[in-house]
């Protein structure tokens, strides 16, 4: 393996790491993991009792209790908390926690995402701010997606529901029923344009600022 500086690098002994590993400063690789030929781990990722599969990318990410198949990047500033299993060629992306969930090969979850107590398919795409909402206040519920489903951004997917494959969630959908295979849901309230009011609103904000502030400075005298 390639350690560009071992001063800032700490590898626990129960570690196995493939000889062509490159790792950069501010790794820590720690308990026993495994880490496979031709990956590449970034500078600052913090990587506890994981596997990481062959041809890895890991860039400023934290990844406890976890496996990564082979071909898939994880960050930067990714989430891997326990029992995530991550499939070959994916992309967990900025700002993406998985936490108990199993992801398919090939799908992508490129940022700004919640994927937690879930099963999601292969060749998906799960949108910006989608959110999997597993807790109700009480007990966590678990979901599924099935493969070659679209989730479009600021989706929540309420568990316990099943989408099945092929199936369209378009962005900013609340969803808390089953989907049938090769469907189209849409889930949101219509827009409503109130033409010409936009300078009105505005202006009624504007003047109860300078109300505000004329009051304050009232008070002050």
């Amino acid at each position: 393996m390639t350690i560009k500086d071992s001063n800032s690098v700490f590898i626990d002994p129960q570690a196995v790491i493939a000889d062509d590993v490159i790792i950069y400063p501010d790794n820590h690789i720690v308990g026993k993991c495994v880490v496979g030929a031709g990956s590449v781990l970034m500078p600052g990722n913090i990587i506890e009792d994981c596997v990481i599969g062959e041809g890895c990318t890991i860039t400023k990410s934290v990844l406890k209790q976890s496996r990564v198949g082979d071909g898939t990047s994880v960050g930067p500033f990714g989430y891997l908390r326990p029992n995530s299993q991550i499939g070959k060629g994916c992309r967990i992306g900025d700002f993406v926690e998985v936490k108990n969930a199993i992801i398919g090969d090939g799908t992508k979850v490129s940022h700004l995402t919640y994927v937690g107590d879930c099963t999601i398919g292969k060749r998906c795409n799960i949108g910006c701010g989608v959110v999997f909402v597993n807790y109700n206040g009480v007990y966590k519920s678990h979901s599924e997606v099935g493969d070659d489903c679209f989730i479009g951004s600021n989706c929540n997917i309420v568990a316990p529901v099943k989408v099945q494959s092929n199936s369209y969630i378009a962005c900013g959908t609340t969803l808390n029923q089953d989907v049938p295979t090769d469907s189209l849901v849409i889930g949101r309230s219509r827009a409503t344009i109130k033409e010409g009011r936009a300078s009105l609103l505005l202006g009624k904000y504007a003047a109860e600022k300078l109300a505000k502030q004329s009051n304050q400075s009232d008070n002050k005298k």
